[in-house]
């Protein structure tokens, strides 16, 4: 079905901000020992495997503790120096399929949200703060429980690797 005016879907996400002790580096050093230090190009995957056990097994052994894996890096403190903006920040997009899959299967549109993304950026005093939307408060934005259970526990996993890299 086509129509001429888009639906609108409003909803409204919920950031997430840990504030660490921890220097920026710090953080970053402890998220990268967590999902990976060299962003794993998921695109090319599907294609080397036939069936979804194959595929899922080869996911999950790039998987880290916190079952998520380093997508990209996007360096945003390159980029705002040139309009006086001296701060680190990085802006990391993390996943998991087999996670993502568990959300995939009740709506399709949850793949606007998934891979999730963090933000962690340079703070005074040597600090960090790292920052992220709540993904079941951006998923689940119509009546779906099959859908809100799965995005609530990405949501615990998600706030578990935060606090985990940015407690001094």
């Amino acid at each position: 079905m086509t129509t001429g005016s888009p639906q609108e879907i409003p909803f409204q996400g919920v950031r997430i901000r840990f504030d660490s002790k921890k220097s920026f580096d710090e953080v970053v050093r402890a998220l990268l020992a967590d999902v990976g230090e060299k962003p794993l190009m998921i695109d090319d995957l599907p294609a080397k495997f036939e069936s979804w056990e194959s595929y899922k097994a080869e996911v999950e052994s790039h998987a880290g503790p916190s079952g998520f894996i380093l997508f990209a890096v996007l360096n945003h403190g390159a980029w705002i120096k040139k309009v006086g903006i001296q701060k680190k920040v990085f802006r990391f997009i993390i996943g998991n399929p087999v996670l993502a899959i568990t959300m995939l299967r009740h709506d399709l549109t949850a793949g606007l949200f998934a891979p999730v993304e963090l933000i962690v950026i340079e703070e005074d005093q040597d600090q960090s703060s790292l920052t992220y939307v709540r993904p079941s408060s951006l998923m689940a934005v119509e009546a779906n429980e099959p859908l809100l259970a799965a995005a609530k526990e990405l949501d615990a996993k998600l706030q578990s690797l935060a606090a985990k890299v940015t407690m001094a």
